[in-house]
Formats: structure tokens, sequence, C-alpha cells
């Protein structure tokens, strides 16, 4: 039974759910910036570059064939378009990661030199001279 303790103060900690959270985050982030690197920046980089969709950039090492009982059988192929184009989300990915953390050390700096508060007002005449007048008791 004891076991069975240790993972439920292990599984409830804190750190072990803002993990599971920014697992399930981070997966459904991957899709929105996939989508962005695919339907919205790729397609003007391939018009830049003559209409080529990097998807279908590959070598054939191999070409299709049909084998004895009649199936067919693919081509082998060296796709380093995907290659290029996963490498593109990396970098997107990556640069907006960057930015926000970023914005995040720049909100933390901001809390962090936020105004001091204002000095005790010096003291007045009065005060300055019951300070001297202690002093010199103390003296004495």
């Amino acid at each position: 039974m004891g076991m069975l303790k240790e993972f439920k103060e292990f599984a409830i900690k804190g750190n072990v759910v803002d993990l599971a959270v920014a697992v399930i985050i981070g997966g459904a982030f991957g899709k929105i910036v996939s989508s962005f690197v695919n339907d919205i920046v790729m397609p003007p980089i391939g018009i830049l570059i003559g209409g080529v969709d990097f998807k279908e950039l590959n070598i054939i090492l191999k070409e299709a064939t049909t084998d004895a009982a009649g199936e067919a059988v693919a081509a082998v192929t060296l796709n380093y378009g995907m290659f290029i184009q996963n490498v593109i989300d990396f970098a997107i990915i990556a640069f907006v990661i960057f930015l926000a953390i970023k914005g995040i050390n720049n909100l933390s700096k901001k809390k962090e030199e936020a105004p001091a508060p204002p000095p005790p007002p010096a003291p007045t005449a009065s005060e300055k001279l019951l300070e001297e007048i202690r002093d010199l008791l103390k003296k004495q």
C-alpha cells in the first residue's frame, strides 16, 4: 500500500500535472503550426520557386513494379521535399517559442523593474533637533 501512496503523491505533484498539460497543449500547438506552414507559408514559397510543391519533391531510387502475382510494388523514393518541409516546420516552431519566452521574460522584467515605493520623507527640522539631543544624551 505504501507504493500506491508514493505513486499518488508523485502523480499529483504540480510538476507532473504541468508537464501533462504542456504535452497536450504542445500537441495541439504542433497541429496549428503544421497547418500554418503547410497552408500559409509553403504555397507562396512554392510559387516563388516555380510552383513546386515541397511534399512532392523526391528522388526515385527504384521504379514501381508488379510482382509475379500481378500485385503492384510501390516505388522506393527518397523524399527530400518532406525533409525540407519538416525543417521549415521546426524553424517556425522554434521561432514562435523563442518569441513566447522572450515575451514572458519581458513581462517578468517589467514586474521586477516596477517602481520602488517612494523613500520616506526627510525628517523635519524639529525631528533633526530631537535626534541631535538624543545623540548628545547617549554620549553622556
